[in-house]
C-alpha cells in the first residue's frame, strides 16, 4: 500500500509540475506549449480522481489536505515549486526554482524579437563567463562595440571593467558578466520600460541558473531592475542590498564603468564598493 501510495504522490507531482512549467514557459513567450497544457488537463484530472488506498496521518494542514499555489485544498496534493501561474499586466515573472542550464536559457530566448531592438541590433548579447561563479556583474544594455561582438563590456567601458574586475584579484573569466537587456537601445540610450519588461525574465533565468553569492549592479537602470525600486544609485551605492528573488544573494549597486570613464572623481566611490565586495566574498568563502 505504502509503494503505490508514494507512486501516485509521483505522478501527481510530475504531471503539476509539468503543467505549472508550460504555464510558466508559455507566458515567457515559448512558443509551442498550449498542446502540451492542453494535453496535461485532462490527465491530470483523471489522475486527481484515481481512488488509491493511502497512509493515515494528518498533512501540513493538519487536516489531511495541503494547500495548492492557486489556493484550492486536494488531497493529496503535489508539492510544487514557486512558480507563478498568472502574470499580471505590469509585472515580470519570477525565476523558477528548477535545475537548467544557461545554454537552455539562450536556446528559449532564441532569435528574440520580444520587443522593438531586435529590429536595429545586431547581435543579441546573451553573456558571458563562468556558470558557477560567486560573483555577477550587470550593466544596463549592450553599446556599439558589444553589438558588433555579441560579448557584453568589450569597449573602452568594458575594458575598465575588466581592470576593476582584477583589481579585487579576479579575472572576467573567473565572474560572469550580462545586462538588462540583450540588444542594443539605439544611440545607447536607456532601455525602456517595456523592453526591460521583455527581456529581463531571461536574466532572472541566468541569475537563477547561476546563483552567486553577490550581484553588482553598474548604474541606475542596472539596480533599479534588479532590486525593483525607483531609488537612485547614489542612494543605494555602497550598502549592501537583498536580491528580492532569491534568498541569499547579495547586491552591491555601484557606478556604471561608463560613467566613472566621464567622473573619474567617482572612481574613488566604486573602489570602495569594490573592497566591500571582495571582504564578503572572502568571508563567504572562509
Amino acid at each position: 500500500m505504502a509503494e503505490c501510495d508514494n507512486d501516485q504522490d509521483e505522478l501527481r507531482d510530475l504531471l503539476a509540475q509539468a503543467l505549472e512549467y508550460a504555464r510558466y514557459y508559455r507566458e515567457l513567450g515559448v512558443n509551442g506549449l498550449e498542446q502540451a497544457e492542453k494535453r496535461l488537463v485532462p490527465v491530470m484530472g483523471r489522475v486527481e480522481q484515481t481512488e488509491m488506498p493511502r497512509k493515515s496521518g494528518k498533512s501540513a494542514t493538519g487536516d489531511g489536505t495541503s494547500p495548492t499555489t492557486d489556493g484550492r485544498d486536494i488531497a493529496p496534493p503535489p508539492s510544487l515549486p514557486l512558480l507563478p501561474r498568472k502574470v499580471e499586466s505590469d509585472a515580470v515573472p519570477a525565476a523558477p526554482a528548477v535545475l537548467e542550464t544557461l545554454e537552455e536559457v539562450r536556446r528559449d530566448l532564441g532569435d528574440c524579437r520580444r520587443c522593438k531592438l531586435w529590429s536595429t541590433r545586431t547581435n543579441i548579447v546573451f553573456g558571458e563567463g563562468d556558470p558557477q561563479t560567486q560573483l555577477m556583474f550587470i550593466g544596463e544594455g549592450p553599446g556599439a562595440d558589444e553589438d558588433l561582438s555579441g560579448r557584453p563590456f568589450v569597449g573602452r567601458a568594458g575594458q575598465l571593467l575588466t581592470r576593476m574586475i582584477e583589481a579585487i584579484g579576479l579575472t572576467r573569466e573567473q565572474v560572469y558578466i550580462a545586462n538588462v537587456v540583450k540588444s542594443r537601445p539605439p544611440d545607447n540610450r536607456t532601455p525602456e520600460r517595456d523592453e526591460v519588461a521583455a527581456c529581463i525574465p531571461f536574466l532572472f533565468r541566468q541569475i537563477a541558473v547561476i546563483r552567486p553569492k553577490v550581484i553588482v549592479t553598474l548604474g541606475n537602470p542596472a539596480t533599479q531592475a534588479i532590486l525593483e525600486t525607483t531609488a537612485g544609485i547614489t542612494r543605494l551605492r555602497g550598502n549592501f542590498q537583498d536580491y528580492p528573488r532569491i534568498p541569499g544573494i547579495r547586491v552591491m549597486p555601484t557606478f556604471h564603468p561608463a560613467y566613472l570613464l566621464r567622473s573619474p572623481d567617482k572612481k574613488r566611490e566604486a573602489w570602495e564598493d569594490l573592497k566591500m565586495v571582495r571582504d564578503l566574498l572572502n568571508q563567504l568563502s572562509s
